[in-house]
């Protein structure tokens, strides 16, 4: 488990530890409130979550049961015990369980080695309570990630980033500052509505 001690500022969080650890069962309601705080007004500046979480609340839900139940890379973030912030990451074989078509969908860059495909995790979803977003709580997951990847000897990390209809350019800005290189598009239909997606890779 990953601690790590805040620096205050006037609109920071008052506590000052945030404890990072794997998503359990029971942590789906506290993951799905974090969920609905950055859903629906789609903010590119603050980052946000595609899916309207509001809409289905069992739905998700049970989404959020299943994912922690198989999923190794499920990581949040919480404050006495408050889960402020989750990052729902997928090793390449439970990606690919999921979305089995994801690799023959992409258009690769050219310069792209689809040997970086052989082993990966993929970063699907973070969100950070949308009061809290800025504060570095999201690089604390992040860094808890890296280091459960490099125990397990994973060396290549992917993330999806949309750009269209709405851009999430906080999510862009996380890739420039993280050092992200670009491996492709996709596009995707999601309830009547196309979007584009950005492929990022990073060995770590």
């Amino acid at each position: 488990m990953y601690v790590h001690k805040k620096i205050k500022t006037e609109d920071a969080l008052d506590i000052d530890r945030i404890q990072v650890r794997k998503a359990k069962p029971g942590d789906e309601e506290g993951i799905y409130r974090v969920a609905c705080s950055v859903s629906g007004q789609k903010d590119s500046y603050q980052g946000f979550l595609m899916d309207d979480y509001h809409s289905d609340p069992e739905y998700y839900l049970n989404f959020f049961r299943d994912r922690i139940e198989n999923l190794e890379y499920f990581f949040v973030a919480t404050i006495n015990s408050k889960i402020i912030g989750f990052s729902l990451s997928y090793k390449k074989s439970m990606w690919l369980k999921y979305y089995p078509d994801w690799i023959e969908k992409i258009n690769w860059h050219p310069s792209f080695d689809k040997s970086f495909l052989n082993d990966f995790v993929l970063i699907d979803k973070t969100a950070i309570v949308a009061e809290h977003t800025g504060e570095g709580i999201g690089s604390l997951i992040y860094e808890e990630i890296i280091k459960q990847m490099r125990s397990h000897n994973i060396h290549y990390i992917f993330s999806e980033t949309l750009v269209d209809p709405v851009p999430n350019f906080a999510s862009l800005s996380f890739r420039k500052k993280q050092n992200y290189h670009l491996a492709g598009m996709r596009y995707e239909e999601h309830k009547g509505i196309m979007y584009t997606d950005l492929i990022y890779w990073k060995k770590i």
